[in-house]
């Protein structure tokens, strides 16, 4: 049965990771915490993060910023690869390229990630039931960021590829009822100092 209130998804890349990434660098744990500031006034009915403890952690510092918003550890929101293309998938002149970044899959990673990216969507994504709109925090990778924007834009499932979100940024995706899934913002900094923005993120693509 489809939702018949509003959700409104706020995605989050987990901050900077430690070199060893176990965890988050003073950096990470600063970006955390100016998120969760920012996020202060947003009536969150949960906040969802993945078990690796960069997630953890991140999720742990928003949370302590926000008004007892429980958390929720899931392996749903966890690191993994959506989907795996194949080269006929792909723009001709791009296919070498994402299929060389997608040789360090396993082939257990190749065949669980498609279902917990079906999950992810499954429980993540969609109106909700009910007649007050929800608000729900997902604290997560660069993957699952990337997958969930692609299908808010009803791209093809390849097109997860070649996104990419900067740590502690924010996006924001409203799923209102009988209407397509709205891109409100997408990898926002604006409560960053410039010295904390674009970690993570490509270094030929900084604007």
């Amino acid at each position: 049965m489809p939702g018949t209130a509003t959700r409104h998804l706020y995605l989050v890349r987990h901050g900077e990771a430690s070199p060893d990434e176990n965890g988050l660098a003073e950096g990470g744990r600063r970006q955390a915490t100016l998120l969760g500031e920012r996020l202060r006034d947003i009536p969150f009915a949960a906040i969802h993060h993945g078990p690796l403890p960069r997630a953890e952690q991140t999720a742990r510092l928003i949370g302590d910023q926000l008004n007892n918003v429980p958390l929720h550890v899931s392996e749903l929101a966890g690191d993994y690869v959506p989907y795996t293309p194949g080269k006929e998938e792909l723009p001709a002149e791009s296919a070498d390229f994402y299929l060389r970044f997608l040789d360090g899959a396993t082939d257990e990673e190749r065949m669980q990630g498609p279902e917990l990216a079906r999950k992810a969507l499954d429980l993540f994504a969609g109106p909700v039931e009910g007649e007050e709109d929800r608000h729900e925090l997902v604290v997560t990778h660069n993957f699952l960021v990337a997958w969930i924007v692609r299908d808010a834009m009803h791209a093809p499932k390849w097109r997860w590829l070649g996104l990419h979100y900067c740590n502690a940024a924010l996006t924001v995706i409203r799923y209102a009822p009988s209407r397509p899934a709205s891109v409100l913002i997408s990898n926002d900094m604006r409560h960053l100092p410039a010295e904390l923005r674009w970690t993570g993120f490509p270094s030929e693509s900084h604007v």
